[in-house]
């Protein structure tokens, strides 16, 4: 839908696709993560018989998180936290604190760098920084940078699909999703989850007991 595991080449949209659907995508896509895109399979079911098949095991549909983003937000956290007065965090000790595999974070953290979202410097004293406050880098900034836009289906853009027939609408279905995705990802930030002074809108929807499962 917008990974996940971001460059924005409009600026009035940040979830333009890259132009290929990243094989580490870490958010919501429209694709039956199956292999099917909706089409029926080749043993006859249809993605809609698997869907009811979830139902009637109790289970929600997933929401899949790419270890990149989940990664990513750990270490950020932990710089968040720690780097306060400015001094620099090592990358193992980051890797230690949240028990992540230090070459895989020092991958995701080169790709945080190149976003712009963290800073970093050599040597022994070096170590990685935000490179901005905390209160101004967000869910989505981080999602963005290492698994590109928040909603795609196909590698396109959702308001790109093109359907007929019985499916004309469908494409406003995807668009709304990368709408309640932006309407969470984009308004929490580093600071708010650090804090635990999450924003209103996202703690009454945890409210909800449904969304808890």
């Amino acid at each position: 839908m917008d990974s996940p595991s971001t460059t924005e080449t409009l600026a009035a949209d940040p979830d333009v696709s890259k132009g290929g659907e990243s094989p580490a995508r870490s958010t919501i896509n429209a694709v039956d993560r199956t292999g099917s895109r909706g089409r029926t399979k080749s043993n006859g079911a249809t993605k809609g018989s698997s869907s009811r098949r979830r139902r009637a095991s109790g289970k929600n549909g997933t929401m899949h998180v790419s270890a990149k983003v989940d990664y990513a937000m750990r270490a950020l956290l932990v710089i968040a936290r720690e780097s306060e007065s400015g001094a620099l965090i090592k990358g193992d000790y980051l890797a230690a604190q949240q028990d992540i595999p230090a070459r895989f974070l020092e991958g995701i953290l080169r790709q945080l760098r190149q976003s712009g979202v963290v800073a970093s410097q050599r040597g022994a004293d070096g170590g990685y920084r935000l490179a901005r406050p905390a209160s101004e880098i967000t869910v989505a900034d981080v999602v963005r940078a290492l698994d590109g836009p928040l909603a795609d289906v196909r590698g396109d853009r959702p308001e790109n699909a093109d359907y007929e027939g019985a499916a004309e609408h469908l494409s406003q279905v995807w668009i709304a999703t990368r709408a309640a995705l932006r309407g969470v990802l984009d308004h929490v930030t580093l600071e708010d989850i650090a804090s635990g002074n999450l924003p209103e809108t996202v703690t009454d929807l945890t409210r909800d007991p449904s969304a808890w499962s």
